[in-house]
Parts: C-alpha cells; sequence; structure tokens
C-alpha cells in the first residue's frame, strides 16, 4: 500500500475522533483558512497529509455549498476565507460570475487539470470527476433496452423511474448539460416525457434512489456514480445488500458521452494567504492525492495520468462528456425554469 494512502487511511480514524473548529477565528492565525462544501471525512485526511509535509496548518470550516458562497458574499473582501472548495462546477461558476475568486495561473494546475475541467480563465480547477449515470434492476430490464438520457423519455419507461427533485444540483447541472449540447426545444421536450416516467413524487438523496431500485420500487434509477461505491463498500449491510441488486449502465455511450461534474476549488478574492492555496489545490492534484480520491470516496481523477480505483475499474471503462463544466453553471437558471415548467418538483 502506498505511503501517502496509509498515512491518509490513518489520518481517517483521527478526524473521526477530533471535531473541527467551527469558525475560522478559533484556528491558528496563520493557517490557510479553507471554506469546504465538502464533508470533512471526505476531505481533511488530505489537508492532515499537506500540513505534515508543508509545514502549512489548515483551518477547515465545512458547510453546505449554497450557504458558504452566500456567506463569501456577505463577508466580502474582510472575509477570512482563502480558498473555496465545492462539489459541483455550477458553483464554482457562481463564485467566479460574483467576483468572489481570483485567477491563478500555474503551469502545474493547467497541466493537471484537463481543460473542459477547469475554468478558461483559472479562477478554479477540478479536483475529482464524478459521473451521472443509470443504476437499474436486472431481473426486471434488459441493458439493451437503455442506451442515452433522452430515452429515459420513452413511454416504455412509464412508472420505471426514480430520481431526486429538481432542487438537487446534481439534476440541474446534468440538465444544463443538455441545454448546451441539444438545445431548449429538444431538452425542453425530453423533460416533459421524463417526469411523465417518473415512478413517485421525487424524494430523498442518490442513495435512496438506488434503495427503491432494489425494492422493486421502481427499475431505473438516476445517480451519481460514487453514491453506489459508498453503499457496496458501506458497514450498513442493508446499505450493501441494496447496491448488490443494482447493475450500473453508462449512458450516451454511442454519442457523447456519459454526464461528468467535478469537486473543484478556488482561491477567493479576499485571500491573504493566495500562494499558499495555491500550493494546496496543487497538493491536491498531485498523483497520490488523485490516487487517494478514487480510492476512498469513489470518484475518478481528475489527471488522465492516474488510473481509477479496483472497484472504479469493475465498472468498465467509459466516455465521458467534454463539455467545458463551466457550461454547467452558466446554463443553470435556464435549466431550473426548464425543469419547473416540465413539472419537475
Amino acid at each position: 500500500m502506498p505511503r501517502l494512502h496509509q498515512r491518509l487511511i490513518r489520518a481517517i480514524a483521527l478526524s473521526m475522533l477530533t471535531a473541527v473548529g467551527g469558525l475560522v477565528a478559533c484556528g491558528a492565525p496563520d493557517a490557510v483558512n479553507v471554506y469546504s462544501a465538502r464533508q470533512e471525512a471526505l476531505i481533511k485526511p488530505l489537508l492532515d497529509q499537506f500540513t505534515e509535509e508543508t509545514g502549512i496548518a489548515i483551518n477547515l470550516v465545512t458547510g453546505d455549498g449554497d450557504a458558504l458562497l452566500e456567506r463569501l458574499r456577505n463577508e466580502g473582501d474582510n472575509s477570512p476565507a482563502d480558498l473555496f472548495l465545492t462539489s459541483d462546477a455550477g458553483k464554482l461558476y457562481r463564485a467566479q460570475a460574483d467576483a468572489l475568486l481570483q485567477p491563478v495561473t500555474s503551469p502545474t494546475l493547467q497541466s493537471a487539470a484537463p481543460p473542459h475541467l477547469r475554468s478558461d480563465e483559472n479562477y478554479w480547477y477540478g479536483l475529482s470527476v464524478r459521473a451521472r449515470v443509470l443504476v437499474y434492476a436486472p431481473d426486471r430490464v434488459d441493458p439493451a433496452a437503455l442506451s442515452d438520457y433522452a430515452a429515459l423519455a420513452d413511454p416504455m419507461w412509464r412508472g420505471r423511474i426514480c430520481v431526486r427533485s429538481s432542487g438537487n444540483i446534481y439534476n440541474q447541472s446534468l440538465v444544463a448539460g443538455m441545454l448546451a449540447n441539444d438545445g431548449a426545444d429538444t431538452t425542453a421536450a425530453w423533460l416533459e416525457g421524463f417526469v411523465a416516467n417518473f415512478a413517485r413524487t421525487p424524494q430523498g438523496g442518490d442513495r435512496d434512489q438506488i434503495k427503491a431500485v432494489a425494492a422493486g420500487q421502481c427499475d431505473v434509477a438516476l445517480v451519481n456514480s460514487y453514491y453506489l461505491g459508498g453503499m457496496l463498500q458501506s458497514d450498513d449491510a442493508g446499505e450493501r445488500e441494496a447496491a448488490q441488486q443494482v447493475t450500473l449502465f453508462w449512458p450516451n455511450q454511442t454519442g457523447r458521452g456519459a454526464h461528468v461534474n467535478i469537486s473543484g476549488a478556488g482561491v477567493t478574492r479576499a485571500a491573504s494567504k493566495p500562494e499558499q492555496a495555491r500550493q494546496l489545490i496543487e497538493f491536491m492534484l498531485r498523483e497520490e492525492s488523485q490516487r487517494w480520491y478514487a480510492e476512498v470516496n469513489n470518484e475518478y481523477p481528475v489527471r488522465e495520468d492516474v488510473e481509477p480505483s479496483a472497484l472504479l475499474q469493475s465498472w468498465g471503462p467509459f466516455r465521458a462528456d467534454e463539455l467545458n463544466v463551466s457550461e454547467l453553471g452558466r446554463l443553470n437558471a435556464e435549466a431550473v425554469k426548464a425543469m419547473d415548467r416540465a413539472g419537475w418538483r
């Protein structure tokens, strides 16, 4: 097992026993202040390793992505945050559009993150890739009947699809990607048919959709792949059992590829330690850090020279949509309106 991976696994155990300080002001005064929409267990071990290697301390504040964005807006130039880290390109785009970030030019970052997975103007960089996939009940669905997202509007799926609400940013970004690729009219027609095929009122998170397929409440669900990975590796026997009853399907493989999103980070406009914040992003894009993301978080590496974990590889290679993820933020408002018009609640 790689040395970094061993250290990070130990750090996970330590982080479970140690609570993070609630306010940045309570942390070390010379530390890099990170506002993170990612859960502590999914990011703190990596931050602890960065501190061990560089001597640069980290003050971590976690919370909902929208709430952290609003906090950055309210704090303005007085914000103590040096780095904003979140789990959706749309929120990073919004932070850039609201002038909450500053551009960071770094050959290391630009070579590690492919152009379509980072800001065109270097305001933020993707750290991991998450795919929006289909899971289905193999005893009730012939995989030959599955193809792409568009086919989910076919009447053959009437009453057979589970998905979470339109308020979820992952669904909003999927629709934004369809708007960018297919246009407003085609997307509106798809939404109408897709919503008509719901097996139940949208509810719960992606894990709940997987459980619903396993329980026979629906036959197909739209989820992020790492939720399935997390359930397969869960300490909860019920979650493992549900995940084992479904099969992952990669949509749009004969066309543009499966929709993908990112987790990513940008240096804040008010950062008092922009260089240290840049070093932290570079650290998270190192080969070993990228491998840890894949092994622990079940997300795909941004770096093309880092292989996915064994579990992710067991799902097979897939073609990913190479649409610039900035489009997911640019078209977010239009996507929400289109979903509302179609009755996706």
